[in-house]
């Protein structure tokens, strides 16, 4: 037997358990005879042919709820486990009572058979056991023992061990003697042939299938057909890391609410504790306790795993980043013993629903969802989804979350988000609210699902087969590429081109010098297909019943903007409610941005063939004088024109910069500060730069214009903005001296022109868990706010948190400039561009950015430097 006592082993055997078909189990109560009796131990048994004991496991669980409930969740609400007990009414009261399910009760089929036709002198399971299964010396004594005190006899545990294999045996004879149908040892009643036939007739479908009938109609019949699980996966997607990582998620989160480490971390308040730290932290606690065990044993069965999994550690880590900053926003409004088990919420993941059909028949479909957590800030449920890859197609991605929210909405009776959080090759999330997700599943689902069914009754080699897919690239990393060109009997695809021939798209080769350059111009060319991507925008709103008059399109390096002017008698407000429905109509990555406009509605759809703008096609070396205006480039807009912005103007002298992970923040800064190299010597600017992450400004460390050496803990942050502010009331002093009011008439009569300041700082919320600093930092940016324009300082602000407890509203009044790239949430969006403006949530990311100029919003791309060079003095 294996007696375990430890969390981390003991939730370790649970998961693996949970993937057992049948188990055999018994309990031991605590003080069962007073008011308050107690769960002490969990018996399981998982091979019913031991006879001994020594397969089967013991779980100590006395005061130990969240194990039990652990058990409860991932063992007893298993409907694909079938649960097998002597006298179930009993021990299922401690083990989830009416939330149990294919509980099978020995003590039940015994009185069916009736103890006059098995002869026994009770239906007791130690009776059984000795004149049923002819068990000798079998120990009825320790059935009273003191299953509360600790520590345990080797006897108590031996009777425990044993009563498992008692069960089992006892089960088996009951069933041969019985006769009943069986299926893999579970019990099926006397109707169960018919109901497993009428589900042959009628199978259910599964929320994966869903997915891939909207990938693929052939593909979803060849998986259904064959009973294979092919799906698509991006070109150069790591094979055989899916289920790894997984089962690694599961144990973190398992091992995360029980494990009291995690709890303590979480004990100081919101402001005291450092998002990075944390993380840090609970990444190595997890690595010790769970990978660097699972790593190992993968590598002993095959040590060809160790790459896969090293890309399994990588999805994880951003995994477990994203769980602590969801962590930390809970933590706000709950407290530390309870926050993460109101977080992670432990329940039944396989759900089922029935679906009426446009025919008016119904439609199973089942599914097993991968993780349900609860964001208190929104006050909803999330389920989510986790991908090891990018999806090929973002709109069968919605219909498959939309499925699950909805059926679990049917359960819960609550509305429920979704969200799918794509780890490799970089995280990345897709975040649904409910309101959306229901009105998707009412719209689409039905109608597909009996197109499925109209599929699948197709026989070959009848007409009209399932339909191709409307999206050719897919069949370019068709899993099933040979075996459905033989079974419908035609090429469904045209060879993929070589790489050469795809990438000649995008770049050119210069033969005099066989160097790849990028094809980025100054006038971004319109696409060829931006017609046709505008005619089928109108032909989808017009099937949706709402009238529009196409005014052409604009191309942007990463969108096309269709202008559209809606009929007479369209609101404005109809077309901004399709932003979902077109994102699955048009099969969008993201949701397209709906804006009104002086005379027209744009309709922001990214670009297919998405370009970059190259830093050396907008950006010459230049040498400016000390009394020129100070420029800083944000982006290209439309017309393939660089956006500037003018540091010495008061509404754009001080930048606020926000973008979550992915968004292109860090490519943002450098192409910024690089333009600034470009025009201005190190005699006429000097650089500020503050990087406490350490890798967004590496290249800059050694250049002639820093003001001082990068700054990278917080203490020298602290001093450098108290220096920035002696500084400016130094310059205040000789301006007063020379009776200028400003840095640029002060220069024009000076002989010795003071250099401009620019300090650029990078992750702004690292430095606002500690107390100290944040107030010495708001305090030292509240006066540069508002009196070191004049001055020539200039403050530019970047964070990939920008949420109201990182960017205060003292921080907010006080830079002017707004620069928003994608947003991790509304919220967000709504911090760094004020009011209610959530666009920047709907950002392509990688560069695409809104750029706040009083009262408009410009859409630009960022541009992007390859390579760093820093220009010769």
């Amino acid at each position: 037997m294996q007696y375990l006592t430890q969390a981390a082993e003991i939730i370790d055997v649970i998961s693996q358990l949970a993937t057992a078909k049948t188990l055999w189990l018994d309990t031991e109560i605590a003080h069962w005879y007073t008011s308050s009796p107690k769960l002490s131990l969990i018996q399981v048994l998982a091979e019913p042919t031991d006879i001994t004991g020594a397969t089967a496991y013991i779980l100590d669980v006395l005061n130990k709820p969240d194990l039990a409930k652990y058990f409860i969740n991932q063992i007893m609400v298993n409907s694909q486990i079938a649960k097998v007990f002597h006298n179930a009414s009993f021990d299922i009261k401690y083990l989830g009572g009416q939330l149990a399910k294919n509980v099978i009760c020995t003590l039940q089929l015994a009185r069916k058979i009736s103890r006059k036709y098995l002869q026994t002198s009770n239906l007791k399971l130690k009776t059984l056991a000795v004149e049923l299964c002819h068990f000798s010396n079998v120990d009825t004594e320790e059935q009273s023992s003191d299953w509360g005190k600790r520590p345990l006899s080797q006897k108590q545990l031996q009777y425990a061990a044993m009563d498992t294999v008692y069960l089992a045996a006892v089960h088996r004879r009951l069933l041969e003697i019985s006769n009943p149908y069986a299926v893999d040892n579970i019990l099926i009643p006397n109707n169960g042939l018919n109901q497993l036939n009428k589900q042959m007739e009628n199978p259910s479908l599964s929320v994966t299938k869903v997915r891939v009938a909207f990938e693929c109609p052939r593909l979803f019949y060849l998986n259904h057909k064959f009973a294979d699980k092919a799906i698509f996966l991006p070109q150069n997607t790591a094979i055989g890391i899916g289920n790894p990582f997984h089962q690694l998620a599961d144990k973190f989160v398992n091992l995360a609410i029980v494990e009291p480490e995690f709890k303590n971390l979480f004990k100081p308040a919101t402001s005291q504790i450092n998002i990075d730290e944390i993380t840090s932290a609970i990444q190595q606690k997890f690595y010790q306790l769970e990978f660097f065990p699972y790593l190992q044993t993968a590598i002993q069965k095959d040590g060809s795993q160790a790459q896969a999994l090293l890309q399994v550690w990588q999805g994880l880590q951003g995994l477990i980043k994203h769980f602590t900053q969801l962590l930390l926003v809970n933590r706000k409004y709950c407290h530390a013993d309870k926050l993460i088990s109101n977080t992670f919420l432990l329940t039944e993941r396989s759900i089922e629903h029935y679906f009426n059909l446009p025919d008016g028949t119904q439609q199973k479909v089942r599914g097993e969802f991968d993780c349900l957590v609860f964001n208190f800030e929104l006050n909803r449920l999330c389920v989510v989804e986790f991908k090891t890859y990018q999806p090929v197609d973002p709109s069968a991605q919605l219909a498959q979350v939309a499925l699950y929210s909805y059926m679990l909405h049917q359960n819960k009776k609550v509305p429920v988000d979704s969200a799918v959080y794509c780890v490799l090759p970089e995280f990345k999330e897709y975040h649904y609210s409910w309101e959306d997700l229901e009105n998707t599943v009412h719209q689409l689902i039905p109608h597909k699902l009996l197109q499925m069914q109209q599929w699948l009754a197709w026989k070959s080699p009848n007409s009209n087969p399932p339909p191709r897919t409307t999206q050719p690239h897919l069949c370019e990393i068709c899993p099933q590429q040979q075996k459905c060109q033989i079974f419908f009997g035609e090429v469904i695809s045209d060879p993929p081109q070589p790489p050469l021939e795809r990438e000649k798209e995008l770049i050119n080769i210069d033969a005099s010098t066989n160097d790849l350059k990028d094809t980025s111009k100054v006038n971004v060319q319109p696409s060829p297909n931006a017609e046709k991507i505008g005619e089928g925008l109108i032909n989808t709103l017009q099937s949706f019943g709402v009238g529009v008059e196409y005014m052409g399109a604009a191309v942007g390096p990463s969108f096309i903007r269709v202008k559209l002017k809606p009929n007479l008698g369209v609101k404005v407000n109809t077309l901004l409610r399709l932003s979902n429905d077109l994102q699955v109509q048009l099969g969008l990555a993201d949701k397209p941005l709906i804006t009104p406009q002086a005379g027209y509605v744009s309709i922001d759809l990214p670009r297919p063939d998405k370009q970059v703008a190259s830093f050396g096609n907008y950006i010459q070396l230049q040498k400016l004088s000390a009394t020129a205006p100070i420029k800083i480039a944000i982006g290209v807009n439309l017309e393939g024109e660089l956006i500037e912005a003018d540091l010495s103007d008061p509404n754009t002298c001080h930048f606020l910069v926000g973008g979550t992970t992915g968004s292109g923040k860090s490519e943002f800064l450098r192409s910024l500060l690089l333009s600034l190299l470009y025009r201005y010597s190190p005699q006429h600017l000097k650089i500020a730069l503050v990087d406490p992450k350490r890798v967004t400004f590496p290249e800059f460390e050694r250049m002639a214009w820093l003001y001082s050496p990068v700054v990278k803990d917080s203490d020298r942050a602290t001093e450098l903005m108290e220096e920035l502010v002696i500084e400016m009331e130094s310059r205040y002093q000789q301006f007063e001296k020379a009776s200028c009011a400003d840095l640029t008439s002060y220069n024009q009569r000076s002989q010795k022109p003071l250099p401009r300041i620019a300090c650029i700082f990078d992750e702004y919320a690292d430095f606002m868990a500690e107390k100290e600093v944040r107030k010495a930092l708001e305090q030292s940016i509240k006066r540069l706010g508002a009196m070191a324009r004049a001055a020539g300082i200039h403050l530019i602000i970047a964070t990939q948190r920008p949420e109201a407890g990182v960017v205060t509203p003292i921080i907010r009044s006080n830079l002017p400039g707004r620069v928003a790239l994608r947003t991790a949430s509304e919220a967000d969006s709504k911090i760094v561009l004020g009011g209610t403006e959530t666009s920047a949530a709907y950002l392509l990311g990688k560069g695409d950015l809104l750029y706040q100029l009083g009262p408009q919003l410009h859409r630009l791309q960022s541009l992007f430097a390859k390579t760093i060079q820093i220009p010769s003095i």
